[in-house]
């Protein structure tokens, strides 16, 4: 364990799962709970809303900042990503010193494996995300469910930015029978409405006022919706795209909330959402919207 100290207030910062294990359980009680974020870093507000939330719930909260290498199906993508802990630690310290970080290595999570395990997750993995970056769900699936099992939380908390990933979660725990509360919260977007993400710290500052296209796009999507199909909402997406030459469309889907599947025929009993994924200048980012 590692005690923090800024602005004459200590956090405590663990790497290893051992000592972290050892500290939970000297400080549970038999009717205390555990809420739990887990992140990769680059912590921006989005995140600090779900620590919030769940310093306001629970008793003790875990952060977890852990950069998953199982995850990333494109090792650029990995080598890039934002890893900023001393900010993150000073930011996690300001919001409250009583919050528990775990910021393990690599090798303690996968005990010199990092290897994922293979889940059927009934076939939300095969959508989206899962189309365009193969193996990502199984990663996700397996730190997840690594991280659970060693914090043993109560409650743990999720960005509906990442919707699919949400509903992936929800899965893997009733699958695996983990007693796990999983609570979806709202996106968190910057003042241009694009949605708040740690790879928004790789766009230069016109890319990040430029990639407000993406969330007006999604408002222009749900405002069609209304009276067109999905697949005709879907070609006007393409068509814009195709004009804006700073932005490469990966993917536009409107798609059943509870199975993921794309809609083909809108059907009034079900609730619809809009995902979209776009690169700007090889940055990968993702929003969606829902359309009920």
């Amino acid at each position: 364990m590692f005690a923090f100290n800024f602005n004459n207030t200590t956090m405590h910062i663990f790497y290893g799962k051992a000592a972290l294990r050892d500290y939970l359980k000297s400080i549970k009680t038999s009717n205390s709970t555990i809420g739990f974020v887990p992140t990769m870093g680059a912590l921006h507000q989005g995140h600090l809303a779900l620590m919030q939330k769940s310093l306001l719930e629970n008793e003790n909260t875990v952060v977890s900042i852990f950069v998953n290498p199982t995850q990333f199906n494109n090792p650029e993508d990995l080598a890039k990503y934002p890893r900023t802990l001393q900010e993150d630690v000073k930011k996690l310290t300001a919001l409250s010193p009583e919050i528990i970080l775990y910021a393990p290595t690599v090798a303690d999570i996968y005990d010199g494996q990092p290897l994922s395990q293979s889940f059927d997750f009934d076939g939300l993995e095969n959508q989206m995300e899962g189309e365009f970056r193969p193996g990502h769900f199984n990663g996700v699936g397996t730190i997840v469910k690594r991280l659970f099992e060693i914090v043993e939380p109560t409650n743990a908390y999720f960005g509906e930015k990442d919707f699919q990933q949400l509903q992936i979660v929800k899965k893997m725990v009733a699958k695996t029978n983990l007693n796990v509360n999983i609570i979806g919260c709202p996106i968190f977007r910057e003042s241009n409405n694009l949605a708040m993400s740690s790879r928004n710290e790789r766009l230069s500052a016109p890319e990040r006022e430029e990639a407000a296209i993406i969330y007006k796009t999604l408002t222009i999507a749900k405002e069609k919706f209304e009276t067109n199909s999905a697949k005709s909402v879907a070609k006007w997406i393409q068509k814009s795209f195709e004009k804006n030459t700073h932005f490469t469309l990966e993917y536009f889907v409107i798609a059943d909330e509870a199975t993921l599947l794309p809609c083909v025929r809108k059907n009034k009993n079900k609730k619809y959402r809009a995902f979209i994924a776009v690169f700007i200048n090889n940055i990968r980012l993702i929003d969606t919207i829902s359309l009920n």
